[in-house]
């Protein structure tokens, strides 16, 4: 399907892509409706939120058909710079409610 303008994908890919996009949006919606709470909680919503960052970027970006090399120069930084800034959040968090316990008695909610 490679023209002299460049490839072409098939409009099925894109609203097949859309569709899991509103799937996994429904799921991640369903986790606060059913009051997951704790890690298992933000494990999900973390799982559901890469998913579909990478179906975007892979589809909609076009990613999906470059080089692997280009790929990983392009994708590799921002992962490691977010599970970073991730694991940071989740020790801030357990020293602030180790301070709340420590000072006030309780985690509060």
């Amino acid at each position: 399907m490679a023209t002299a303008e460049g490839q072409q994908h098939p409009i099925k890919l894109y609203l097949t892509v859309w569709v899991l996009l509103f799937v996994l949006s429904a799921f991640s919606y369903l986790v606060d409706y059913f009051e997951f709470e704790g890690y298992l909680r933000w494990i999900l919503i973390l799982l559901f939120m890469s998913l579909k960052a990478g179906m975007i970027v892979a589809v909609f970006m076009h990613m999906a058909w470059e080089r692997l090399t280009l790929v990983t120069v392009i994708s590799l930084p921002p992962l490691i710079f977010l599970s970073l800034l991730i694991l940071m959040m989740v020790l801030e968090g357990d020293y602030t409610r180790l301070t709340r316990i420590l000072y006030f008695g309780s985690a509060g909610g």
